[in-house]
């Protein structure tokens, strides 16, 4: 793998984007495999996170986004109380045409190489499935399936993770953590975001959706005839008059210069890492009054769950940790105002200050 710009080295060993301990590229000729592994932090133990496949446009893309998702990890595993570091894998090209048996287990291999200061788990393009044959060749897999071992699906809790930060945003904001009439609007209805319509229905919560994919769209449809409604596109989910809850549930970047000038909502609550585009926007975010509920804080069912697949699953056990999401956004948003900096800034303090108190995996 070639051409990685001085700009992504630059990150790399920057202290305040970077500071990443180790980046391993990975190439199997035989299989097809190009993939990057980035472990950000093994402070409060092994890294977790993990492999997203994915078609990047270029090498130094992959590398940027593992790089990011790796040190986004750090922060999400430190403020879920897991004794874990930050990890990520990138896999680069379409998963529908170039997945196969041998490349995962080609890509298992490395991370067997890591001699495990780097468990991996699914992400974006990534299955259970698919982790049952990486656990073939490595036996620092998470996200197996139960027949297997595993927990199985994470999205599961990821999604009551996210639900347990819309209930805490709202006690913040509206002193009641209730949801019922509640108007949430969901971009990406897949792994994530269909469980989390299940959870806002039950409560009472109208839901507007959205997917690039209509058969998702239709399948949520299908379930619930009332109570849910889709619009076209994110661009008009965003604007919707009434909505009180936006929850990107894709890719991330989701608020940028262009969005977030135009959200209705009062509450940004979502599963999709990385939302914020670039530094900065979690001003632009507070300045307009908008409660931010930062990514990695939210989402961090999935990550709860995978890390107890470790120690023999136990779902009641995981779903106890994940809804002291609710108690740790609450922490956030009351240091948030007590420090008179925006929610992700208090994340982040409160994060960095666990990571520097503990002592570096030996």
């Amino acid at each position: 793998m070639t051409d990685v710009s001085d700009g992504v080295l630059h990150t790399l060993f920057r202290s305040d984007q970077g500071g990443h301990e180790q980046v391993v590229l990975c190439q199997d000729r035989a299989s097809g495999l190009k993939a990057v592994i980035a472990i950000h932090s093994t402070a409060l133990g092994p890294a977790l996170g993990g492999t997203r496949f994915y078609p990047y446009a270029s090498e130094e893309e992959a590398v940027a986004d593992a790089l990011n998702l790796a040190r986004g990890m750090s922060y999400k595993n430190a403020m879920a109380g897991l004794d874990h570091g930050g990890g990520k894998a990138v896999i680069i090209g379409d998963p529908e045409r170039i997945k196969t048996e041998e490349l995962l287990l080609a890509y298992g291999r490395f991370v067997a190489s890591l001699g495990g200061r780097y468990v991996t788990a699914c992400d974006v393009g990534t299955y259970v499935a698919d982790m049952d044959v990486v656990a073939r060749e490595c036996r620092w897999t998470t996200g197996r399936s139960p027949e297997n071992g595993g927990a199985g699906d994470s999205s599961v809790l990821t999604s009551y993770g996210v639900y347990q930060g819309m209930r805490a945003a709202a006690q913040h904001l509206w002193g009641d953590p209730s949801l019922r009439d509640r108007k949430v609007g969901i971009a990406g209805v897949g792994k994530v975001g269909h469980h989390l319509v299940e959870h806002l229905r039950a409560e009472g919560a109208e839901v507007v959706i959205t997917d690039v994919r209509e058969d998702a769209v239709r399948r949520i449809l299908d379930r619930h005839p009332e109570g849910v409604s889709a619009v076209a596109d994110t661009e008009t989910l965003i604007r919707t008059e009434g909505l009180d809850i936006y929850a990107p549930c894709a890719l991330g970047g989701a608020l940028n210069d262009d969005t977030v000038p135009v959200l209705t909502a009062r509450v940004v609550c979502g599963a999709a890492n990385n939302q914020l585009a670039h530094p900065g926007v979690e001003k632009d975010l507070a300045d307009r009054g908008i409660l931010y509920a930062p990514d990695y804080v939210v989402n961090a069912g999935g990550v709860i769950q995978v890390a107890d697949e470790l120690h023999g699953f136990d779902f009641d056990r995981c779903k106890a940790k994940a809804s002291k999401i609710f108690d740790t956004t609450l922490a956030i948003f009351a240091r948030a105002k007590e420090d008179g900096i925006p929610p992700a800034a208090a994340a982040d303090r409160i994060a960095e200050q666990r990571m520097a108190e503990a002592r570096p995996l030996r």
